[in-house]
């Protein structure tokens, strides 16, 4: 999915519009994928962890976009960040169980680096007033 991150943004009139949205929306497509990989026996437990918590980036970012509030909006893209964690935690213990080769490691942690970035960049954009010209 390529993003034009240098040209101006218009106001998102839905949180699909979000960058920070697709990224997750990418990352949870990737989680899937990976986790499609894990040994069957773990379908109730990591693998659904792992996509549960993924899921879940993506829904507070929806959540938080049609709040009215700054507060309620820096809380679910908070918790945004949180269930990002989750993921990259879960992560490193898929690896160290060697459910899947370094390459999805890698992949994963980078795309959540991405996705911790834009979520970053949205909460301080809330905490930050405009700036008008």
């Amino acid at each position: 999915m390529e993003m034009l991150l240098d040209q101006p943004m218009a106001k998102a009139k839905s949180f699909s519009d979000l960058i920070a949205w697709r990224e997750a929306h990418a990352f949870v497509l990737l989680v899937y994928r990976t986790t499609k990989k894990f040994p069957k026996d773990e379908m109730f437990g990591l693998t659904s962890q792992m996509r549960r918590a993924a899921v879940s980036i993506t829904s507070n970012i929806a959540e938080g976009f049609v709040r009215q509030s700054k507060a309620d909006k820096l809380h679910f893209y908070s918790m945004a960040l949180s269930s990002l964690s989750e993921v990259l935690s879960q992560n490193f213990i898929a690896k160290d169980v060697e459910y899947f080769l370094k390459d999805d490691f890698t992949a994963v942690v980078d795309q959540g680096d991405r996705v911790g970035k834009f979520l970053n960049g949205l909460m301080r954009g809330i905490k930050t007033p405009a700036t008008s010209y």
